[in-house]
């Protein structure tokens, strides 16, 4: 199996994911499209949900406001559902939670069966939280932080995701910048 080879400089495509696509994973998208923007070792950037509930959807307007304090102002999305032809094209596939993480790993783990050992580029499937600060990558799969779904919560939830995936998206940027995740 392939994986995205940043040793070489290849620009990576990467979708977010969390469960509905409304709240977490826009945010992420948002905030790392700000901070990837024009980067070289950035190609494509998307967000989806491992459910269906809000397809075609625009994002919470809590998670639009949130951005907008940030200064990210020209964000648009409409919820979409993961699909297997994602894990095909993206390089990396970001959970926010062990939830998705288990959903996505599940997926992965079937289109791996279903190739038969052929070489196929299937992407990698991380929790966001796993890449910490300096570009450090958590050593287990999902063994990093959570990001909790606000969307129960107030504004204050919203304001936390903004934060995490800011020092995420930093420090997946880093992990990338130091060519980390070689594997071809």
């Amino acid at each position: 199996m392939a994986s995205a080879n940043h040793a070489t400089g290849r620009p990576v495509n990467v979708l977010f994911v969390c469960l509905g696509n409304i709240c977490r994973s826009p945010m992420a998208e948002g905030v790392f499209t700000d901070m990837a923007a024009k980067h070289p070792l950035i190609n494509e950037i998307d967000s989806a949900g491992t459910g269906a509930y809000h397809v075609m959807e625009p994002p919470d307007p809590r998670t639009m406001s949130t951005l907008r304090r940030h200064g990210i102002t020209d964000y648009d999305h409409a919820a979409r559902k993961v699909t297997k032809e994602d894990f095909l094209h993206f390089d990396y596939l970001m959970a926010m939670d062990k939830y998705n993480l288990r959903d996505l790993q599940d997926t992965r783990q079937s289109l791996l069966k279903k190739a038969g050992g052929a070489r196929t580029k299937i992407a990698e499937v991380r929790l966001f939280g796993d890449f910490g600060a300096g570009g450090v990558l958590h050593e287990c799969v999902g063994g990093g932080e959570v990001v909790k779904d606000p969307y129960y919560g107030g504004a204050n939830g919203f304001e936390e995701v903004y934060q995490q995936v800011t020092r995420f998206s930093r420090g997946f940027l880093d992990y990338l910048e130091k060519g980390n995740g070689s594997k071809e």
